[in-house]
């Protein structure tokens, strides 16, 4: 057994040895020649005596010789050749009799090839299609001599491009053929019957009518032509037949088939339908920016893997909970479910040689492997409950076991919001008084509305007036024209009943100065005193702000204050360039006394 060269970290991202990883290296193959993805594994007790297998679907190094490989241990125990390449592998229980052994279904082509004890024992196939009545046409006439092979090849090629209806198998295969070819194989095949076949593109198994774990399950077959199958699992009949808009590549399913279900479907055309029992057709779409690349549900959560190298969380009416996004691209996608501690986390395998492992959102283990994965597969493997295996792009073997002491922590992995942002708000119960505010303004709806606007309309009216009131009488702090730029602020300082007023003054132009002003202030002389009430200003360069000083002295010995009115006046004009109102505070000195 081959000493396995990856390493375990933990959800801080820092790297572990032997002793604090959770995991133990059983085994690692690197020339195991195993070439699959993960629809194409399934682990089960395949002959009732405690230890499970593990079934492969295998394609062959060159995607040109699959074989059903299964496997006890690191060893291969039996390997029997397929007519095409697997598309899914699943195990289910078909009938109460005992023992209870499980079946093996792997879907190949357009057939289920279902087996018992590792025997052949039914064959499921899809009906056929049927052919689309001008190739038929076509076909018919190459039959009787009336067209030839150029031609012929010609119209198919027109047909391909415009009709709904796909072109046969035989069709396709005669567009491929060089000219010297087209004759000898229209003679070969022009007597044949025109077939069209669907194939098989995605499997899984869905529970009959009970949710128990040794229940009786249906096989859901996704195919090339845009439907779902729902298999009896006794019969092999169709139970149900769904349409979606494109074709599925990974389902996922939940419930029981005569109680009620729910199926999700992730599509080449980058959604993912929700279809539920008695619908035809989907309920929900989840609209995706990539195409997917693996499917989980974990409880009532969907977790799709995109091909821009993120992670995202929906419920199961589409709305979008959490993104996660990776370090690098996902090549696959799996369930780890751990019965002992109720865990239920998502396996995803990333192209820079890592294996992370997701509860939600939160980060719970890295593990680092010596080959880049493309298949996992997570469950009771021998007689280990807890077992990881995993395929590499080179056709190598990785056995893993989870140390029955490991625990994955939440919270000391991803960067991200706090998890209080997640958590539900205790939203309060309508009350009679907000449902008959709810019907007041359906009803009366219109009126409210133009109620709104005039109110509106008169307040931006109001608000204009003001504003041309207040550049008329200069009452703003900020001059209104460009020849006289100016803006002006005060700032009062002391206690009572003496205060010190400082007068701010700037000129705002970019490069002429400005002189020739003066200052007044206005106050009531029975309250106030100022030294100098009047007085010139100075030279005012462009950019820098003067401040001009003066003393309040308050007379007041019942505590009342008022405002002291400030204006910047030209030399021989009347009406002030600007003004500023400055209320005055309360002297403490005056109520302390």
């Amino acid at each position: 057994m081959a000493a396995v060269s990856s390493s375990d970290c933990d959800s801080g991202g820092a790297e572990s040895n032997e002793t604090n990883s959770k995991w133990l290296d059983a085994h690692y193959d690197p020339m195991a020649n195993i070439y699959t993805f993960s629809s194409c594994l399934a682990l089960a007790d395949l002959h009732g005596d405690g230890e499970y297998k593990l079934v492969v679907g295998d394609f062959g190094p060159d995607g040109r010789n699959p074989h059903l490989k299964v496997l006890k241990g690191p060893t291969v125990l039996t390997e029997s050749p397929l007519p095409a390449l697997p598309a899914a592998a699943a195990t289910f229980l078909m009938e109460q009799h005992q023992p209870r052994t499980p079946a093996l279904a792997l879907a190949s082509g357009p057939c289920v090839y279902v087996y018992k004890n590792l025997r052949p024992y039914f064959k499921f196939a899809l009906s056929q299609l049927p052919p689309n009545p001008l190739e038929q046409d076509l076909w018919d006439q190459a039959k009787e001599d009336l067209i030839d092979p150029l031609t012929l090849k010609e119209m198919l090629e027109g047909i391909r491009q415009k009709a709904e209806i796909p072109l046969s198998v035989q069709s396709l295969r005669f567009l491929q053929l060089e000219l010297n070819e087209m004759e000898a194989f229209v003679n070969q095949n022009k007597s044949k019957p025109i077939k069209r076949q669907t194939v098989i593109t995605t499997m899984i198994t869905l529970k009959k009518n009970l949710a128990d774990e040794d229940a009786i399950s249906c096989l859901v077959l996704g195919t090339e032509n845009k439907k779902l199958l729902i298999i009896d699992p006794e019969a092999f009949t169709v139970l149900a037949e769904m349409d979606i808009p494109s074709v599925p590549v990974f389902l996922e399913a939940s419930g029981q088939f005569d109680v009620g279900f729910q199926l999700a479907a992730a599509c080449r055309n980058g959604n993912i339908y929700i279809l539920k029992r008695d619908s035809k057709h989907p309920k929900y779409s989840i609209e995706l920016n990539a195409q997917p690349v693996g499917l989980v549900r974990i409880h009532k959560i969907l977790v799709v893997g995109s091909t821009q190298d993120s992670l995202h969380g929906f419920t199961h009416k589409g709305k979008k909970l959490w993104t996660v996004q990776m370090p690098a691209t996902i090549l696959t996608m799996n369930l780890l479910e751990q019965h002992s501690r109720s865990l239920q986390a998502v396996m995803v395998a990333l192209a820079n040689q890592e294996v992370r492992i997701y509860r939600d959102k939160a980060l719970l283990n890295v593990i680092r492997t010596p080959d880049t994965v493309t298949s996992l597969c997570f469950g009771r493997y021998g007689r280990e409950d807890n077992t990881l295996i995993m395929i590499t792009r080179g056709g190598g073997l990785i056995i893993k076991i989870l140390k029955r002491t490991a625990v994955f922590v939440e919270g000391t992995g991803e960067v991200g919001p706090p998890p209080a942002q997640a958590m539900k708000l205790n939203v309060p119960r309508k009350t009679r008084l907000y449902v008959d505010q709810t019907l007041r303004e359906r009803e009366a709806g219109t009126g409210m509305h133009q109620t709104f606007q005039t109110d509106l309309y008169l307040l931006r009216v109001r608000a204009a007036r003001a504003y041309v009131q207040a550049l008329e009488s200069s009452l703003s702090p900020m001059s209104a024209t460009a020849r006289e730029p100016l803006k002006v602020h005060a700032v009062v300082q002391g206690l009572g009943p003496t205060f010190k007023l400082t007068l701010h003054l700037q000129n705002t132009s970019a490069a002429r100065p400005v002189l020739g002003l003066l200052v007044c202030f206005l106050y009531d002389e029975a309250l106030y005193a100022l030294p100098r009430a009047f007085f010139k200003v100075p030279l005012l360069v462009p950019g820098l702000s003067y401040p001009l000083e003066t003393f309040v002295q308050s007379l007041s010995s019942k505590g009342t204050s008022d405002i002291i009115r400030v204006l910047v006046l030209r030399e021989g004009q009347s009406a002030p360039l600007l003004s500023a109102h400055i209320s005055m505070p309360v002297s403490e000195g005056l109520v302390a006394a």
